[in-house]
This record gives C-alpha cells, structure tokens and sequence, in this order.
C-alpha cells in the first residue's frame, strides 16, 4: 500500500460506526425529524450527510429511551408489545377454538391486546351498541345483497350483518391480522353453521383496486392514525386519488368508495378530526359530492382515548336538497346539505343547526379580512424536554416562560416555569424580533373556547401556548384584535364551526375580521 493508501484506510478505521437518520427512525420507531432534533438537543450525535453514530443510539436506547419524556411512539415501542399466539381454526382442528364460544374469545382476544399496539395499528373495536345504531340505516329489504367490512377486526360488524339478515356466503371482511380472521370466521360458523370464504386475511388498502365486486353495503370502524411508511401512505393517496387526506381512515374511506355500488350505502365510525381538521378536506368534500344522510355524535366509547366517535352514513346517490340528519348525545336536527359546501374547510359541522348555519353563512357573505396574510404566527418554544430544561424557580441565567394555563384575558398568572435563557439549546424557538415585538397577542394553545391577552412586555412562552403579531399595517390596534378575539361572537362563531380542543392557526386564520365596525365606533 503507499503512503496515501493507509492515510485513507486510517481515516476510514478511525471514523466511529454510522446510521443513516432514516435507518435510526425505522429501529426506534419515529420520524427523521424526531431524530433530528434528538440530535439538536444531544441526545444523539450527528456526522456528515445526514448520518449518526451507531454508539449514540445504542447508548441511548439503552440509557434514556423509556426514563425520559420522549416521542410518545419512541417510549411507547419500549412498553408492552403484542406478541399473541397466533390462532386458526377450521372444523376439526385447534380444540380450543372449537369448543369455546366464538363470541368470547373475540371479547377476550380484543381485551387482550396491549395498548401500544391498539395506538400503533389504530385498532379500536366498536361496541355492539353504535354498531346496531349504525346498521340501522339499512333498510330491511336487504335481498341478496352484498355487505362488506373492509377491516371487520373479530368481526362485530360482520355478526351484526348477519343477524341483520345478510346471507352469509354475501358477508365479506378483510383484516391483516391472522386471529382476528380466524375468529370472525368462527363467528360466523357459531352463529349459522356457515364456513366462510369470504372471510380474507389481507390488507383492503391493497386489494380494493383488484376486487371485481361491487358492494350493496359497506360499514366499518377503519384504523385510525395507524402507523405507516410515509412512501405508503403516499402511494396509496395516488391511488386511489385522496388528495391531501392521508391518514389511515381517509384512505379506507377513498378506497371503500371505489367499491361502492352504484346505489350502494356506506357508514364509517371515525375521529372527531375527519369532521372538522383541514387534513380531512378532500374526503369532507368527496363526502359531500355524494348524499350524506346520517352524521351521528357517539362522544367517547373508547377506554384511554379522548377524541370522540363519530359516524358518517352516506349514500352512492346524489340528491338533490338532501337533508342530513345531525345526530347529537342531547339533540337532533336537520341542516341541508348545501349548508356544509359553505363552511369554511367544508367542515362537517353538524353540532351546528340550520339557525346556526344561516348565521355563519351571513357572516362569512358580509365584507371582511382575515388573519391569513396580515399576521406573523409565533409558536411557543419547544424545548424537547421540558424535565430537563424547566425549573419551578427562578435562577441566575433563566428566562421565565409563561404556559397555556398561566392565560387569562385580564392578565397573566406568575410564572411557574423557568428556562436557560441560551434558546439556541431547544428543538423549536420562534424568530427573537417576534417575542420582542411591542404589542403582541399570545392565546391559549390548549382549549375549547379562544383566550387571548394582549402582551407588551416582550414575555417568552412554552408550547401550550402560541402567539401572534400584527403587521404594521393592520386596519386595528393590538387591544382592538384582542378584545375582538375573545368576545362572545366570536367564541360562538369558533365554536360553531371547528370546534376542536386545540386553537389551530389554520382555524384562526379563516375567522372573519370584520375591521369597519370598529371604523364605526
């Protein structure tokens, strides 16, 4: 070798063992972006062109993974995993199976799997109750038609088909996972004596483009959230044309319209966020192309999940002057379904009744700005540990930091958070000249109704709570902005129309200003 060969095999020997930020995101369970900002705040320890050291990570696997308060997901694949024997059954084997009651094995393996898992695949079996709610809008002609449930889990939907009077062998279901096929279809074998085929281990996703069927009836309760390779998720968007509504349940959505039948009906048990997050759009506006007949509010069913349950039910049929029937734990009402084209994000804001609707529809038609192009958004600092990071008092070279909580519109409460005042230590800081802006309204990042208050002490924020400044430019003072955000109206309109337990940018953006009233005052 000359001189300059072991220069270069030196070099090579010496530099530490590497993995890519992709490759370290697959193994720990989370985004690239996680990883990059593990490697921000030092948790990992970065090389050139996107690569880490193989130390790093197993250093911290082993030593922080599960101690500290990391990515939920990172923490969460350290915790109990789901790992069950895998179940088959067919007449005359596995005993067990056979001899036991199909119904209460299904109830036992759903208690069975852990939560981590539930969160990882979406999986949230529906209760019995708003499944007979749901199955009621089919009508009682049922025929020799065809009912499928694309992700029948244990099959609840699929027995409750059944018992409905959907002939068996016209039963279709589809899940990925193995026992839960194997007890539906003993289920169905329980129940009828019928030993389906039609009963498929597969993922619905893939197989929905290939089916050559053309489903009379399709309800189902899809994942939600679940977990994918982002390439997945995209190539199945394009697939089956989902726009920008990617997650798990609108693409089970999409692909379960394309295997409607022409009259055909479907109904879906879904997060509160299909009905009114800007991710959901095109699968609302999709929706709304077709007959909505049932929105339906189930509040929360589910243990240790806290978004609610709700239900669409729509036809393949357009109709004209359809009205919908908004289904509510207290109340019910009828809106149109032009009502919901109107609303901003074409929100499903079926909480809302028709008086309602014609109120925002007004208000929206009366001349007006909005926040969209004259303001500058701050987020609350992002500290990627806050355990770390915040002390409960003050101390030479910290900054106090005021939380969600500490809001109020008459003022702010005392500071129980302190950080070091280096903000460069932290995963995400606003611009500096943001924080230091004369007037600046910083609101609540965590609540259901708008709380604003109009800073001018240059205070600093922790994320619960976001902030943002007017432009020079804008028609209304700081305390005009503010006294507009948090009045009565303005809540109702909010309220409304989003109604979610996060005060989202996007959200805020769309209200409108209407600027001349103050001109008038």
């Amino acid at each position: 070798m000359t001189n300059a060969d072991n220069l270069i095999a030196d070099a090579f020997l010496s530099e530490p063992l590497s993995i890519s930020m992709q490759e370290a995101a697959k193994i720990v369970g989370v985004s690239a972006a996680t990883i990059r900002n593990w490697i921000k705040t030092g948790y990992l320890v970065s090389l050139h062109k996107g690569r880490i050291t193989k130390d790093s990570l197993d250093s911290f696997m082993a030593e922080t993974m599960g101690k500290e308060k990391l990515n939920s997901r990172a923490n969460k694949r350290e915790k109990d995993r789901h790992n069950h024997t895998a179940l088959t059954w067919d007449t005359g084997q596995k005993v067990r199976l056979t001899t036991e009651n199909g119904d209460d094995l299904a109830r036992s393996y759903e208690n069975s799997l852990s939560e981590s898992h539930r969160n990882k695949e979406g999986i949230y079996y529906t209760p019995l109750n708003i499944i007979d709610d749901m199955l009621s809008s089919i009508p009682s002609d049922i025929g020799d038609s065809l009912f499928l449930d694309p992700c029948c889990g244990s099959g609840n939907f699929i027995l409750s088909a059944i018992k409905l009077g959907f002939k068996p062998q016209n039963v279709y279901g589809f899940d990925t996972d193995e026992n839960a096929i194997a007890l539906t279809k003993k289920r169905i074998y329980d129940h009828s004596g019928f030993q389906s085929t039609t009963i498929v281990q597969g993922d619905f996703l893939k197989i929905a483009k290939k089916e050559t069927f053309k489903f009379d009836f399709i309800f189902t309760n899809p994942p939600w959230g679940k977990k994918m390779p982002a390439d997945d998720k995209e190539n199945y968007a394009q697939l089956y044309e989902t726009g920008n509504s990617t997650d798990t349940s609108a693409l089970f959505f999409f692909a379960s319209l394309a295997c409607l039948s022409a009259t055909g009906k479907l109904g879906f048990l879904l997060q509160e966020a299909f009905f009114n997050i800007a991710t959901f759009q095109d699968a609302r506006k999709a929706a709304l192309n077709l007959s909505i007949e049932r929105l339906i509010d189930y509040g929360k069913p589910f243990k240790g999940l806290l978004t609610k349950a709700q239900a669409i039910i729509l036809s393949n049929v357009p109709v004209e002057n359809a009205l919908v029937n908004c289904e509510l734990s207290t109340a019910s009402h009828s809106r149109s379904l032009q009502s919901f084209r109107a609303t901003p994000k074409t929100i499903l804001n079926f909480w809302a009744d028709e008086a309602a609707a014609e109120i925002i529809s007004h208000v929206y038609a009366t001349n007006h700005l909005t926040l969209t192009s004259n303001i500058s958004w701050g987020l609350g600092i992002v500290t990627g540990n806050n355990a770390k990071y915040c002390q409960t008092q003050p101390q030479e070279g910290f900054i106090p930091v005021y939380k969600g909580p500490d809001i109020r519109k008459t003022g702010l409460e005392m500071p129980t958070a302190f950080i070091p005042k280096t903000l460069n230590l932290y995963q995400q800081v606003a611009p500096k000249e943001l924080y230091e802006a004369p007037e600046k309204l910083i609101y609540k990042f965590i609540s259901p109704k708008l709380c604003f208050y109009l800073d001018t002490e240059q205070k600093y924020l922790l994320n619960s709570a976001n902030f943002l400044v007017p432009n020079s430019d804008f028609p209304l003072t700081g305390k005009q902005l503010t006294d507009l955000l948090n009045s009565t109206f303005i809540n109702w309109l909010y309220q409304k129309i989003f109604y979610t337990p996060k005060v989202l940018r996007g959200d805020l953006a769309r209200l409108p200003i209407h600027n001349t009233y103050f001109n008038s005052c």
